[in-house]
């Protein structure tokens, strides 16, 4: 039987060979499992996260303030982002210097330093000095991060310098005593403070309150906020399960004078003894550093940690002696006396910085017994 036209092809291929448009068709078809073999084969490099700075300088004439607002939309991981976008809306233009985040909650607080090296990497934005702390809590349900943020505006916004008051203490005994009585207290030598750096409640541009328990925020918010209308605050619970009733507000705000470089004025009110009540700061620079974290709890663990910082402020064209702030961030008294006792060897006694020591949840290893982070003039 003779095959139509359009079938000879097949009846050649039947016999010997392969259509053109076959052969085309099954090379392609053969070459694919190859191809594909050979794209799975290929190793690819993840990008580690790029190291932040362990501090940055800043002019003082134009630092600026920033307090991200709380949400509960989300893990942890959408919430830091939210934060940071948070930060950078608000800052503009400016550059964002310094980064204080609190944690609250199971998740790991290391994310926040691998998502803002990300982030600000991706953005190419210089890179800021992070201090990483665990809470106990925030003023809202569902909330695992707050950050505050130092960052440099494009403009002069402090025209005679800085005023960094100490947080100002009120405790009980009584760790279920309402905190509002407390907070009054701590907010009465705050003004006290503000009224002593020559600034005015309109002067001031932070304002941070830790206390024991947040079952009142809305009566807390309203103490705080009716005082500083326009500053940036914020509110932490330090600890799940504190051993004490606490409230200690802590500010920052702009001078009407000039002060000179560095000036610290003597503890008093509700100051940590040991410490000045305030540092008025001056000087053109500023360097502010991220969290140095003593691993262990032994004495020299403690001392070990401000050697770390001192050489990091050395580095930064800085000294011990020009530190006008300190944070420091025990997680037990134990470590909070070893603070007391190794700090001696690094500040001057007769001109303390001035500071906050609160007894916090946790750090980012297991293994820390405080952490501490400062700001410098230089």
């Amino acid at each position: 039987m003779r095959l139509r036209r359009g079938w000879r092809c097949w009846g050649i291929a039947w016999g010997a060979a392969v259509c053109p448009w076959l052969a085309v068709a099954a090379g392609g078809a053969l070459a694919a499992p190859f191809q594909k073999a050979k794209k799975e084969d290929q190793t690819q490099t993840l990008q580690l996260p790029r190291e932040l700075p362990g501090a940055v300088e800043g002019d003082t004439r134009r630092l600026a303030f920033y307090v991200t607002p709380l949400s509960a939309k989300g893990l942890l991981s959408q919430q830091i982002r939210n934060a940071i976008k948070a930060l950078e809306r608000r800052a503009g233009n400016g550059t964002i210097l310094k980064i204080r985040a609190f944690v609250a909650g199971p998740g790991d607080v290391r994310r926040v330093r691998d998502l803002v090296s990300e982030i600000f990497t991706e953005r190419r934005k210089p890179l800021p000095s992070l201090s990483l702390i665990r809470s106990g809590g925030l003023p809202l349900e569902g909330a695992q991060v707050v950050m505050e943020a130092i960052g440099l505006s494009s403009r002069p916004l402090n025209p005679n310098g800085l005023a960094f008051l100490s947080g100002q203490v009120a405790v009980s005994s009584n760790p279920l005593e309402a905190v509002e009585p407390l907070m009054a207290q701590s907010l009465g030598s705050l003004r006290q403070a503000v009224h002593a750096a020559g600034a005015a409640p309109g002067d001031v541009v932070r304002v941070t309150c830790f206390v024991s328990s947040l079952g009142n925020a809305v009566a807390l918010r309203a103490l705080v906020e009716r005082e500083y209308p326009r500053a940036a605050v914020n509110y932490v619970q330090p600890q799940r399960t504190p051993g004490r009733g606490m409230a200690a507000c802590e500010a920052v705000a702009r001078l009407s004078a000039d002060p000179g470089p560095l000036r610290t004025m003597p503890a008093g009110g509700g100051a940590e003894p040991g410490q000045s009540q305030m540092a008025l700061v001056g000087a053109r620079s500023v360097v502010l550093t991220g969290t140095q974290v003593s691993f262990g709890f032994e004495p020299e663990d403690a001392r070990l940690a401000f050697e770390r910082l001192r050489k990091q402020l050395e580095q930064s064209g800085s000294s011990m002696q020009n530190v006008a702030f300190v944070h420091y961030y025990p997680l037990a008294q134990s470590m909070a006396a070893q603070i007391r006792v190794a700090r001696q060897g690094f500040f001057d006694a007769d001109r303390p910085p001035a500071g906050s020591m609160i007894l916090f949840e946790g750090l980012t290893s297991m293994d820390a017994g405080f952490a501490v982070d400062v700001v410098a003039v230089k």
